[in-house]
């Protein structure tokens, strides 16, 4: 299974998008056939991606959860091909089941990225604690079908910060080895636009915990309702807000463009060299 060193972490990362979805709310990330997938891979790998998040159902604002099985049957033999193809590559399966989470692993999967962070699926933070895999543990205070009815916090930033203490607890209650843990506050996961930007720069709090924060804002509305563009348009704010959370201790970039990542993180660790 995954050891806690399974990526060097001293520098930001770029994790890669590959949604074997037809509803992903970005039409440029979704895959449609073998060879879109081989290919958009090949293609984020030579763009610097060291990781592949492999997700097979969307959870979009308002988009209805897929069957078990309907997942199992996206994802599984994205993720065979995909660690036969390039045995290099570290995969991600971004699932809140624990029985995709099981099957993904035993298939060349190394990381489980749970927008639920354990609160989906009971079995889920057993699973990835007794097993040592590296854990994404996110913030989301419904499913995708009910998140963004009326988002509602006494304090975001509390309400958030309180999540992870009580899901970090059972984790390592669980025997849980807390370098493992990722933590991604969920930007636009039941969360207003004035929460998303809250969050963006409180995002050092979340340090506390020990954990590396991961941040996935790529083409989401808290960009495009700013800037009253479409997901399309809107690659040049992702990189602004990637750019600032960087600033605020991100360390793994989650994107749909790989390259333009790469470089936000060449250009941020060359600016500060100098500070």
């Amino acid at each position: 299974m995954c050891k806690d060193n399974i990526l060097s972490l001293d520098n930001p990362i770029v994790m890669g998008i590959l949604n074997i979805t037809p509803d992903s709310f970005f039409g440029g990330s979704r895959v449609s056939s073998h060879n879109d997938l081989i290919s958009m891979a090949g293609v984020m790998i030579s763009e610097g991606a060291e990781i592949l998040d492999i997700g097979g159902c969307s959870t979009r604002p308002g988009a209805e959860v897929v069957t078990l099985q309907e997942e199992l049957n996206r994802v599984i033999p994205a993720i065979q091909s995909i660690a036969k193809t390039f045995p290099e590559i570290k995969i991600s399966v971004d699932t809140f089941r624990s029985e995709v989470a099981k099957k993904a692993i035993s298939a060349g999967a190394k990381i489980v990225n749970d927008i639920s962070g354990g609160t989906f699926d009971p079995e889920m933070i057993g699973f990835v604690a007794k097993n040592n895999v590296v854990y994404v543990m996110m913030h989301s205070p419904a499913m995708p079908n009910e998140m963004q009815i009326n988002p509602n916090y006494k304090s975001v930033i509390k309400d958030v910060y309180s999540f992870f203490e009580k899901q970090l607890k059972l984790y390592k209650s669980k025997g849980g080895n807390i370098n493992n843990v990722w933590l991604d506050p969920g930007f636009g996961f039941g969360k207003t636009l004035n929460h998303n930007y809250e969050i963006l720069a409180s995002l050092k709090n979340f340090s506390d915990f020990g954990s590396k924060i991961l941040v996935g804002v790529s083409r989401k509305s808290m960009i495009n309702r700013v800037l009253h563009c479409s997901a399309d348009d809107a690659l040049n704010g992702t990189t602004v807000i990637n750019t600032l959370a960087l600033q605020n201790g991100a360390k793994i970039l989650r994107v749909h463009d790989v390259r333009q990542a790469v470089e936000t993180i060449l250009l941020f660790n060359k600016y500060n060299s100098f500070c």
